[in-house]
């Protein structure tokens, strides 16, 4: 799973190679926080905290 997200965010950043808007870039980043929480095993929360940060510095 977290090669696939890195390999979305990548794309993001290629001015060629859209795969999400912003307002899916947003909705993404909301679906990652339900994943961020409390009850969430650490390597899960760790890992949608990571992509949280990567997706919303590359939305800025």
């Amino acid at each position: 799973m977290d090669d696939m997200l890195d390999l979305l965010l990548d794309g993001v950043t290629e001015p060629r190679l859209k795969l999400i808007s912003g307002d899916e870039a947003r909705a993404l980043m909301d679906l990652l926080g339900v994943l961020d929480d409390d009850v969430q095993p650490e390597e899960i929360r760790r890992a949608a905290g990571e992509m949280r940060f990567r997706l919303g510095s590359r939305l800025a």
